[in-house]
């Protein structure tokens, strides 16, 4: 009896480890099918994040730069002064501008004088200086005689003398006309001389310092709106006609890899002559990447075939060194490595693989 009870006993013991470890087999193994992956063949771009607008400020005038609002990531409303350089010059030239705008008015008022002056009191019929006897001689019997033998034609001067009376009116009216669009230009000069936000941004680059000397075309600083942010990539000409304005397709960003999705914004119209690619641009969410950045765009590639193309979950990919594998369950139901080869994430936690595996296989998740 009692040799019989320590057989039980010992029996027991030997088979309460197989059965633990058989559970433990069937627990912590995790098994997925491998799915075909039907025509989702996608090729990977990578692209530039870019901002919405940008803007590069330019000097206008020369001068030297007399105050810079910010550094660098600081952010401005819509016009407010950026950049100034100093204007003494213009101001000085605007000075004189105006005291010649006066002239010219005053000008313009001794003409109009002159003009009322000559038409109420000619001076073809004012008399000389002398005698009043003589005079009244010439004004009754000299200038008519005049008159009737030719010498001299009383009317023709005073027609004359009108003329250039009215010559110096126009004469005035255009020296202030003159004067006024030297202001306006002035005026513009001094508009330039101070760089506004075209609308509300951020400084991201500034190509001078306070006391810098610039000529027109000098840059100043670089001006965005990073609030919206895109990202800007070349396509091949082959798969550019696969992409429609307003399509929704996903992105991987270069930090730690997340998956974003990102809109098709614009399909350039024309390709680049040398690089044969297409410039698209994408919309990306905001507040997932900064200008500047890498970020792969996912792009789907109609003219490749997915025959015998599968896809697993990412967490069944180990990497051994630098050759990925993956558990695929044997005929035992063990896990067995077999070396595989991967191509892109297709969203979902999916990944391509374009060799060393079939669909319907079982494959271990987070081996």
């Amino acid at each position: 009896m009692r040799k019989a009870l320590k057989q039980t006993i010992l029996a027991l013991l030997v088979a309460a480890p197989i059965a633990a470890q058989a559970q433990t087999d069937n627990t912590a193994h995790e098994w997925v099918e491998v799915q075909d992956a039907g025509n989702s063949v996608f090729i990977s771009l990578g692209g530039t994040v870019i901002p919405y607008k940008e803007v590069t400020l330019s000097a206008q005038i020369p001068g030297r730069v007399q105050s810079i609002a910010g550094i660098e990531g600081d952010a401005f409303d819509a016009g407010a002064e950026l950049v100034t350089i100093g204007d003494n010059e213009i101001m000085a030239q605007r000075n004189s501008a105006l005291a010649a705008l006066a002239n010219a008015e005053a000008d313009m008022r001794n003409a109009d004088v002159q003009y009322n002056r000559e038409l109420w009191a000619p001076r073809s019929k004012q008399a000389m200086g002398g005698m009043g006897m003589p005079n009244l001689f010439d004004d009754m019997f000299s200038r008519p005689m005049q008159d009737v033998v030719g010498d001299y034609d009383n009317d023709a001067a005073r027609s004359a003398d009108l003329y250039s009376s009215r010559t110096r009116i126009q004469q005035a009216r255009n020296a202030i006309l003159q004067a006024q669009s030297q202001i306006h230009a002035l005026d513009a000069k001094l508009r330039d001389a101070r760089s506004v936000a075209p609308f509300v941004g951020v400084i991201t680059h500034k190509h001078v310092e306070v006391g810098d000397t610039v000529q027109p075309g000098t840059p100043l600083l670089s001006y965005a709106d990073v609030e919206f942010l895109q990202v800007v990539v070349d396509v091949p000409s082959r798969v550019a006609p696969n992409l429609t304005q307003g399509q929704m397709l996903e992105a991987e960003l270069d930090v730690n890899n997340e998956r974003v999705p990102v809109r098709v914004a614009q399909v350039f119209p024309m390709a680049d002559l040398v690089r044969h690619t297409v410039k698209v641009k994408f919309d990306l969410p905001q507040g997932v990447s900064r200008p500047g950045m890498y970020i792969k765009v996912l792009v789907p590639d109609h003219t490749v075939s997915s025959r015998g193309m599968v896809k697993i979950p990412v967490s069944a990919v180990r990497f051994n060194g630098s050759l990925p594998g993956v558990y695929v369950k044997g005929e035992s139901g063990r896990p067995q490595l077999r070396l595989v080869r991967i191509g892109e994430n297709i969203g979902d936690d999916y990944i391509m693989v374009t060799s060393g595996l079939q669909a319907g296989e079982m494959v271990q998740r987070n081996p």
